[in-house]
């Protein structure tokens, strides 16, 4: 198993991406994985690409569907090249509501397409690498145009890795069939782990021929932990909202369906509808946090996280982003625990 750790910065402190970057390298940690959320998730790898030089840099995720294969094929390549071979393009599908109400954008058959824009996507790259004709032909997309003039030409390591996220099982079958790794949703437990994503991966995987252990599971985590009580109380208050406010939302039903707990996600969706944000948390039992979340001791961290994760998971996360500092001891710890003998 590989840890891993989120590097999310704002606007105001995008220069500090670099340092954060290189804190994180000398700590250990594989990956460094961004999500795009209030801000662009590929701007703050550029900076870590040119403060690292081994540790792995993706996007945890970027929503594909606003962009164009081409557009996003254009910034992964450039980032692949200029991170030496070290980037993962982590892509999402989001929901319909965002889809069509905050992008502007039309929701069409979310799996199709992005078989289609994955399938885009390597032929886009494959033109480009190779100086050949650009000819794909889609059910989404038509991309029959690539002069010279705008061809970036070949790079040192063209195989971009792409992992998708996704938490139904259409998602996680079309994983299987064309894509190097599956970013679990962090509302997860192993039990939907075990019956749900893992027997869909290996489908897809039959489906295309392939050995389901070619993909990639990677997952952030909500941890519970700190360096005192009130480290942790803040810890275990902020997943108990952050559980709440996914299992309030019908399209990740299905983890909370694993252990009968539909009851419990129906009245969360009805605080939330009537903004009743207040009172969510109070939903989630102490049986459920531990169930959605890890608890454990800073010094501890990374034997928890491999007891429950080992054969599971590839790569773990925590959910809260990584800060340097105090915590960088325990952090490296946990990278040689998680890691096994």
């Amino acid at each position: 198993m590989k840890l891993d750790a989120a590097l999310e910065v704002d606007a105001r402190r995008m220069n500090e991406a670099g340092r954060i970057a290189r804190a994180a390298e000398a700590v250990g940690f594989a990956g460094l994985w961004t999500p795009e959320k209030q801000h662009n998730a590929f701007l703050p790898l550029v900076l870590a690409a040119d403060h690292t030089a081994e540790i792995q840099l993706g996007t945890g995720v970027a929503i594909a569907f606003p962009r164009s294969p081409m557009v996003m094929a254009q910034i992964a390549w450039d980032l692949q090249a200029f991170s030496g071979g070290r980037f993962i393009l982590g892509l999402g599908t989001q929901v319909k509501a965002h889809i069509e109400r905050r992008y502007g954008m039309p929701w069409e058959a979310p799996v199709a397409k992005l078989r289609d824009y994955i399938q885009a996507l390597r032929a886009i790259w494959h033109a480009w690498q190779t100086d050949g004709r650009l000819d794909y032909r889609g059910q989404f997309y038509n991309l029959t145009l690539m002069s010279p003039f705008f061809n970036p030409g070949p790079i040192a390591d063209p195989e971009i890795p792409i992992y998708i996220a996704g938490v139904n099982e259409g998602l996680a079958r079309l994983a299987g069939e064309v894509c190097d790794g599956f970013h679990v949703h962090p509302f997860h437990s192993v039990k939907y782990l075990n019956d749900v994503v893992r027997p869909q991966i290996a489908a897809g995987a039959a489906k295309a021929g392939r050995d389901p252990s070619q993909v990639v599971l990677a997952s952030s985590v909500f941890l519970i932990t700190g360096p005192d009580e009130a480290s942790i109380a803040k810890t275990r208050a902020f997943a108990r909202e952050q559980i709440a406010f996914y299992a309030s939302t019908p399209t990740y039903r299905v983890v909370l369906a694993c252990h009968g707990w539909e009851d419990t996600g129906e009245q969360l969706s009805r605080l939330a509808a009537t903004r009743r944000w207040a009172e969510m948390g109070g939903l989630i039992s102490d049986a459920m946090l531990d169930v959605f979340a890890v608890t454990a001791p800073l010094d501890r961290l990374g034997r928890v996280l491999r007891e429950r994760y080992h054969g599971v998971l590839d790569r773990v996360c925590s959910y809260l982003p990584y800060t340097p500092g105090p915590l960088d001891d325990a952090w490296q710890q946990a990278v040689r625990d998680i890691a096994g003998p």
